[in-house]
């Protein structure tokens, strides 16, 4: 056999090598995606909202839809939590957190919050706004602007339970001091909002801490 037929020979090998090597880099990339599922899965469930201190100086309540102008059912469930918390003296004041949640709102979902909460007899100098974020990040990274401001400095965050470990996770990385979590039982949302789109929110945060920490702007996803 001479160098050209070896050469050809060779060629033959790799290409019919050629599908065994993809095959063998889908089934690795399959495993990898099946364990990051399985380990956001794991968080998200695992995760036991608890308040670390006794009292805190202010209740940040996540937004989340508004619908016509009041509260979403999902809504409604957390500000019930933290209503409920609230007349408990478990906090001073609110932090209510949320910008427009889609092309054509004409209220943010703080000014709806502030309403239904208005509604239930909370006085206003005790509702602060923050009407600007459109992600969980924003939310928290805005309201500690608002409690720095406001000379507040712990804070109990208020979220459904699905969410809370993601919001945990945002707070430690923002450097909340000591933030306590409680978190409302859903009765209301679908499962698919309570899994699916959680453990995509969760790997999106994940990434975007990873450009945070290089200085780089992370892209925007309202709502996550």
């Amino acid at each position: 056999m001479n160098a050209a037929e070896a050469q050809a020979v060779r060629r033959r090998k790799r290409r019919s090598g050629l599908p065994a090597r993809l095959l063998k880099t889908v089934l690795f990339a399959a495993v990898a995606c099946a364990g990051w599922i399985a380990w956001i899965y794991w968080k998200i469930e695992s995760f036991e909202p608890r308040m670390e201190l006794p009292e805190y100086d202010a209740g940040i309540v996540l937004g989340a839809a508004l619908w016509n102008g009041e509260p979403s059912p999902g809504l409604k469930e957390r500000l019930d939590k933290a209503f409920e918390l609230y007349r408990e003296g478990r906090f001073r004041v609110f932090i209510l957190t949320g910008g427009y949640d889609h092309a054509g709102s004409r209220l943010t979902e703080a000014e709806g919050m502030k309403r239904y909460l208005a509604a239930l007899g909370v006085p206003e100098d005790r509702l602060l706004l923050e009407p600007a974020a459109r992600s969980t990040y924003e939310n928290l990274a805005f309201s500690r602007d608002i409690m720095e401001r406001e000379g507040l400095r712990t804070a109990l965050i208020v979220t459904h339970d699905f969410h809370a470990a993601r919001a945990r996770d945002v707070a430690r990385w923002l450097g909340y001091e000591q933030p306590g979590f409680a978190a409302a039982e859903s009765s209301v949302l679908p499962a698919s909002q309570r899994h699916v789109r959680e453990i995509a929110a969760f790997t999106k945060w994940k990434l975007d801490s990873v450009l945070l920490r290089i200085g780089l702007q992370i892209p925007d996803r309202p709502g996550l």
